[in-house]
C-alpha cells in the first residue's frame, strides 16, 4: 500500500508539473492562417500574428497599367482583423481536454494538430468601386464604321477596337490579396478587345445596295456593295416642287401604280381621285419605288423623255420605262438612297 501511494503521489507530481508547464501557453502545432503560434503565450501570439499578418496587410493594393497606376489603401478598403478572438481561438483549443491529457502531451512532445482561420474582413463595396473606377478610366469604347455618302463615291469611316477592363479577374485577386497573408499586392490587370459592331470591312454587306441622287447634274446611280453599278439619267423637280434632299429609304414598290392625285393647284379637275395603273392618263408609267412624302422614282411617259436631265417634275425622280424597269429588281424596299 506505501509502494502504491508512493507511485500514485509521484504521478500527481509528474502529472502537475507537465500540466503547470503547458499551462499559459498555446499548444504545439497550433497556427493562425499560416503563423505557428504553437508554444507562445497569448501575448506573443499576439505579437508575432500582428507582425505577421497585419502589418503586411497594411500595404496598399497597387495597380499598375500603361503607365498609369491605381491605389487602394489598407483605410479605404477597411481591412480588419480581429487578432484577438484568432488568439482566444488558438488559446480555447490548447485548452481542450483534461489535465492528464494536457500533461501527457507535454512529456510526450504530442502536438494540438489545429489552423485557426484568419479572418481578416474588408469593404466589397470600397473594393468594388476600387475597380469600378479603373475600369472606367481604362474604358475605350469601339467605334463604328460609318457610310459618308455622296453623289459619286461611297466611302466608309474606319473602323476601331476597343479596350475593356477584366474586372470580375481583378476583383477576385484583390480579394485574394487582402485576405491571404504573403499575397502579392502589386497586379498588372488584363483587359480585353472589344470589337466594334460595325467594321470597315461590313459596311459593304450592311448597304449590299445604295442609291444617289445629284440633282444638280441630274443623275441617279446604282450602288452594289459600295461600288458603282450604274449611272442613270433622270429628271428632278422644278422649282418650288424640288425632289427633298437628305438621305431615306426606299419605302414601298409597285409594278403599274395607281395614282392617287393631290390636292394641289397642278392637278386641276383630277385632285382626289385615283388614276389607275397603267392607263394612258396615269403619268406614273411602269414602275413606283417611294421615297418620302409622296415623292418616288417612276417612269415617265415617252412623249416627255425631253424633259430628262432638266428639273421639270412635281418632285420626283422620273426615269425612261426601260431604265426604271431595269432598276426596280435590283432595289428592295428599305435600301438607303441619297439626294443631294
Amino acid at each position: 500500500m506505501a509502494v502504491v501511494a508512493l507511485v500514485l503521489g509521484g504521478l500527481g507530481v509528474a502529472v502537475a508539473v507537465f500540466s503547470s508547464k503547458s499551462k499559459g501557453k498555446i499548444a504545439d502545432g497550433v497556427k493562425i492562417g499560416s503563423t505557428d503560434v504553437g508554444g507562445l503565450t497569448p501575448a506573443r501570439a499576439k505579437a508575432k500574428v500582428q507582425d505577421a499578418l497585419l502589418t503586411p496587410l497594411q500595404r496598399p493594393i497597387v495597380v499598375k497599367l500603361d503607365g498609369r497606376t491605381w491605389e487602394l489603401t489598407a483605410d479605404r478598403a477597411k481591412i480588419q482583423a480581429n487578432v484577438d478572438a484568432m488568439v482566444r481561438d488558438a488559446t480555447d483549443r490548447s485548452e481542450e481536454g483534461n489535465v492528464l491529457a494536457h500533461a501527457w502531451r507535454q512529456a510526450t512532445g504530442g502536438t494540438v494538430d489545429a489552423t485557426i482561420p484568419a479572418a481578416v474582413t474588408y469593404s466589397r463595396l470600397a473594393v468594388n468601386r476600387f475597380v469600378d473606377r479603373i475600369a472606367d478610366e481604362v474604358a475605350v469604347e469601339p467605334k463604328d464604321a460609318t457610310l459618308k455618302f455622296s453623289n459619286t463615291a461611297l466611302t466608309g469611316s474606319q473602323s476601331h477596337e476597343g479596350v475593356a477592363l477584366n474586372a470580375d479577374k481583378l476583383k477576385r485577386r484583390i480579394k485574394r490579396a487582402i485576405t491571404t497573408a504573403g499575397a502579392g499586392r502589386s497586379f498588372t490587370p488584363s483587359t480585353a478587345t472589344v470589337k466594334p459592331k460595325t467594321s470597315t470591312a461590313d459596311l459593304a454587306e450592311q448597304y449590299p445596295v445604295v442609291l444617289t441622287v445629284d440633282r444638280k447634274n441630274f443623275k441617279l446611280r446604282l450602288f452594289k456593295g459600295l461600288k458603282l453599278e450604274k449611272t442613270y439619267d433622270v429628271r428632278v423637280g422644278q422649282q418650288g416642287l424640288e425632289t427633298p434632299a437628305g438621305i431615306y429609304h426606299i419605302q414601298n414598290k409597285v409594278v403599274d401604280p395607281a395614282w392617287n392625285v393631290p390636292y394641289s393647284a397642278w392637278t386641276g379637275k383630277l385632285a382626289g381621285t385615283v388614276v389607275p395603273g397603267g392607263t394612258p392618263e396615269n403619268p406614273l408609267k411602269a414602275r413606283w419605288l417611294g421615297i418620302f412624302d409622296g415623292a418616288g422614282i417612276h417612269g415617265i411617259d415617252p412623249s416627255a423623255y425631253g424633259t430628262i436631265g432638266s428639273a421639270a417634275s412635281h418632285g420626283c425622280v422620273g426615269m425612261r420605262i426601260d431604265d426604271v424597269v431595269e432598276l426596280y429588281p435590283q432595289v428592295p424596299v428599305g435600301a438607303p438612297i441619297y439626294i443631294d
